[in-house]
């Protein structure tokens, strides 16, 4: 029986990995869950799983009579590190959206509880710090992300043996076959409308831009410890191979499967052992073909904001990632074109300047001057919609 903690249970992920949890109740004990403001939902979960604590970052007006007294109740701006700190549990799964979880992250770490890294930005804005807390910790940071899963799952089986290079998948989202003019001007709801996936609405424009598969560079960088150069992006409409490896000898291992997000979650959360999801499997027999493309630069030009920030160094991705989310959300607010997206982060990142081996504190303070900057270049005519 492991027992184990969600940060963001009520998002795509952490309701995914409850439903696995409840699946395999002889298994998994879910101490405490954690959420932003979705309080109802939060209400249904600690009924269903009873756990020792339930936190929110909003203090919902009151808590319903049937549940008030059976577990502790937190609240706040610091809630996420308060319940990692607080928990009874082996493993944390950090499925929060955006920067908030890299102090989750770390914090995790240090209590000697076991990662499973479902949110992107810890990686991406301070990879190089989570990846050497966790080493001195002895601890193994266990992927969710589909793609980094995969990976993880083919080294599993790969017998000791070093990777040459790291593909990674992408779906190529609902523009994977547009016009660049066409992209440029792209609706929230046609930006939405992910072929494959069902996720929150970062994610999706994220998919939508390519952006999220570079966030997904920057972090197989640190969490395989491959340089830049030897990580490739491969278009796969069929979002069947969820990522490969390729060795010394051109052999390639890859990791197939339906697209379904509770495979990588009961992975990193039974590691190493596999237990049943509950999912549709493969179908080899009615399976058409599998098909493969290269990204398109041009037309997805944020992929590309990936090397360069790589090759700058330092907390540059993680002005990047702060870009990013302020650039997403002035999309959905109707304030850029989708096409603007990619320009607002690159543009910010040639405003500020590279911080080397960036402290904790560094990384936030680069992060932050990003979103400043990013919000003072959305005030220019440039970016009038």
């Amino acid at each position: 029986m492991r027992k184990i903690a969600i940060l963001g249970s009520t998002g795509s992920i952490g309701t995914q990995a409850l439903d696995v949890a409840a699946r395999h109740r002889d298994r998994f004990e879910v101490t405490a869950i954690a959420a932003h403001s979705s309080a109802e939902k939060v209400f249904e979960q600690v009924r269903a799983f009873r756990p020792k604590i339930a936190a929110l970052t909003i203090e919902p007006k009151e808590i319903p009579e049937d549940i008030r007294d059976c577990c502790q109740w937190m609240f706040g701006e610091s809630v996420l590190l308060d319940v990692v700190r607080a928990c009874e549990a082996d493993d944390v799964l950090v499925s929060v959206v955006g920067i908030a979880g890299l102090a989750a992250v770390m914090e995790t770490i240090k209590c000697g509880k076991r990662v499973l890294l479902a949110n992107k930005e810890p990686l991406v804005a301070g990879g190089e710090l989570v990846t050497a807390a966790a080493k001195a910790a002895g601890l193994p940071l266990l992927p969710v992300d589909s793609e980094h899963s995969a990976i993880f799952q083919c080294l599993q089986g790969a017998g000791g043996n070093t990777p040459e290079r790291l593909i990674l998948t992408a779906s190529g989202g609902p523009f994977r076959t547009w016009e660049k003019k066409d992209i440029y001007t792209a609706t929230k709801e046609q930006a939405l409308r992910h072929p494959n996936w069902s996720m929150g609405q970062k994610i999706t424009i994220d998919s939508a831009s390519m952006m999220n598969k570079a966030l997904e560079v920057i972090e197989a960088r640190w969490l395989f410890d491959m340089p830049a150069e030897k990580i490739d992006v491969l278009i796969h409409p069929q979002s069947v191979i969820h990522s490969m490896v390729e060795f010394a000898d051109g052999a390639v291992m890859a990791q197939l499967g339906t697209p379904d997000m509770r495979l990588p979650i009961l992975y990193a959360m039974s590691w190493p052992e596999r237990l049943e999801t509950g999912g549709k499997r493969l179908d080899f027999e009615t399976m058409k073909a599998l098909t493969f493309e290269t990204p398109d630069l041009d037309r997805f030009p944020g992929l590309g904001l990936a090397y360069e920030a790589l090759r700058a160094g330092g907390a540059m991705s993680a002005v990047l990632n702060g870009a990013n989310e302020i650039a997403v959300d002035a999309f959905l607010h109707d304030r850029i074109r989708f096409g603007q997206i990619a320009q607002l982060v690159e543009e910010t990142m040639h405003a500020i300047p590279v911080t080397a081996h960036p402290t904790l504190d560094q990384v936030f303070e680069s992060d932050r001057l990003a979103r400043v900057k990013a919000l003072e270049l959305l005030a220019t005519s440039r970016f009038a919609v």
